[in-house]
C-alpha cells in the first residue's frame, strides 16, 4: 500500500475507533442505569450486572458501527482539511476519485467488522447475556405470561419457560387431525431436547378425544418426534434484530412451513444483509460533509450536520421496519431504501462539492 492511502486509512480508522469507544461508553452507561434496579434480585449481583452490560457491547458495536464510521470519518477528514493536508494531497496529483477509492477500502474494512460482529459475536453474546440474567434473577428463562407458542405441522405447542441448561418446563401440546380438529392434549412437567430433534417428555398426562369420549393416560416418560431443535428454541427467545442471517433463515423456513407470519423476520433478514453496506456509505457521507479547506464555510457547523445525518440514518432503519409492517411495504424495499437514499445523497453532495 502506498504512503498516502496508508496514512489516510490509518487516520480514518483511529478516529472511527475513538468515536466507537465514546458511543459504547455512552450506551454502556445507559445500560448500567437501566439494570441497576434489578441488582439484588435472586443472585443478580453488581458483578453480574456489569458482566451482563459487557455482554451487550457486541450488539451495540454492530448497531453503532455505521454511525462511528461517519463520525470518525468526519473528524479525521476535518482535521486533515484544517491542517491543509487534504489540499496538499490533491495538489500532489491525487484526484477526488482516488480519495473515494481509499474511502471505499476504509469502509469495506469496517463493513467486514460489522459482518463478523452481527453474524457471530453479537448473537452469541446477547443469548448468553439473556440466559445469565434470567438464571441469576429467577433461576429460569421466562418466555412471557402466556409462555412460548410454537406451531409444528398439525401440533400447537406451548412452553411456559426454559431453564438456563435448555430444559423445557410446563409443556402443553395440542394435537389435531387433517381437518384441524383437536384429537389429543398433552401436558408434561418437563422435556429435554435430544440431538436428533426428539423431545424426551417427563411426567406426562395425555387426554385423548375419541368418539365423544375423553380418555386420560399418565406416563413417566415418552419420546415426542418433532423438528424443533434446541437451537431453534434459542432463536425463538432472541429478538429478530439480534439473530444471525443463518438463524433468521432457519426460523423463516420453519414459519413458512407452518403457514405463519414471517414479515418481521424477512425485514430483519434483508436489513441485516444491507447493514454492512451502510459503513461504506457513511464513509462517503463523511467526505461529502468535509470542507476542502478552512475557508469553505463553518467547519464545526458542517461537522454537526453530518453527525445529525448519521443519527437520522441510525433511527431511519427502525422507522422503515415499523412502517413496512404497518403498510405492507416489501421487506427488501424497506431494508434497502435508507442505505440507498443516503448513498444517493452522498454522491450528489460530492459532485456538487467538486463543481465549486
Amino acid at each position: 500500500m502506498k504512503l498516502i492511502p496508508r496514512y489516510l486509512i490509518t487516520q480514518l480508522s483511529v478516529m472511527t475507533l475513538y468515536a466507537l469507544l465514546a458511543l459504547l461508553a455512552l450506551y454502556s452507561f445507559f445500560d448500567v442505569m437501566n439494570e441497576i434496579g434489578d441488582v439484588g434480585k435472586g443472585s443478580y449481583t453488581t458483578a453480574k450486572m456489569l458482566q451482563y452490560t459487557l455482554l451487550l457491547v457486541p450488539a451495540h458495536i454492530y448497531e453503532l458501527m455505521p454511525l462511528a464510521v461517519l463520525i470518525g470519518g468526519l473528524l479525521a477528514l476535518s482535521q486533515l482539511a484544517a491542517r491543509s493536508e487534504l489540499t496538499v494531497i490533491k495538489t500532489s496529483g491525487m484526484s477526488t476519485g482516488d480519495i473515494i477509492r481509499i474511502l471505499l477500502g476504509f469502509g469495506l474494512i469496517f463493513a467486514a467488522l460489522t459482518v463478523f460482529t452481527g453474524e457471530w459475536a453479537a448473537p452469541a453474546a446477547s443469548r448468553y447475556a439473556a440466559n445469565m440474567k434470567a438464571g441469576a434473577t429467577e433461576g429460569k428463562i421466562s418466555t412471557g405470561n402466556g409462555g412460548l407458542w410454537v406451531k409444528e405441522q398439525r401440533d400447537i405447542i406451548n412452553i411456559k419457560e426454559m431453564l438456563p441448561d435448555r430444559t423445557l418446563r410446563d409443556i402443553t401440546i395440542f394435537q389435531h387431525n387433517d381437518n384441524f380438529q383437536l384429537t389429543a392434549q398433552w401436558r408434561a412437567d418437563s422435556a429435554v431436547v435430544q440431538p436428533d430433534g426428539s423431545w424426551l417428555l417427563k411426567n406426562i398426562r395425555r387426554s385423548l378425544l375419541e368418539g365423544g369420549r375423553v380418555t386420560v393416560e399418565t406416563r413417566a416418560e415418552e419420546t415426542l418426534r418433532t423438528n424443533i431443535r434446541s437451537n431453534l428454541l434459542d432463536v425463538l427467545l432472541v429478538d429478530p434484530g439480534q439473530m444471525s442471517l443463518a438463524s433468521l433463515n432457519s426460523y423463516i423456513k420453519h414459519l413458512e412451513a407452518n403457514n405463519q407470519e414471517v414479515q418481521a423476520y424477512w425485514i430483519a433478514w434483508w436489513r441485516k444483509l444491507f447493514y454492512p453496506v451502510a459503513a461504506v456509505v457513511m464513509a462517503f457521507v463523511a467526505l461529502a460533509f468535509t470542507p476542502q479547506s478552512t475557508r469553505q464555510g463553518n467547519m464545526g457547523l458542517k461537522l454537526f450536520f453530518g453527525i445529525c445525518l448519521g443519527l437520522a440514518f441510525h433511527f431511519a432503519g427502525r422507522l422503515f421496519s415499523f412502517t413496512s409492517q404497518l403498510y405492507g411495504i416489501p421487506p427488501l424495499l424497506a431494508a434497502a431504501l435508507p442505505t440507498t437514499l443516503f448513498a444517493i445523497l452522498a454522491i450528489w453532495l460530492i459532485r456538487k462539492q467538486e463543481q465549486r
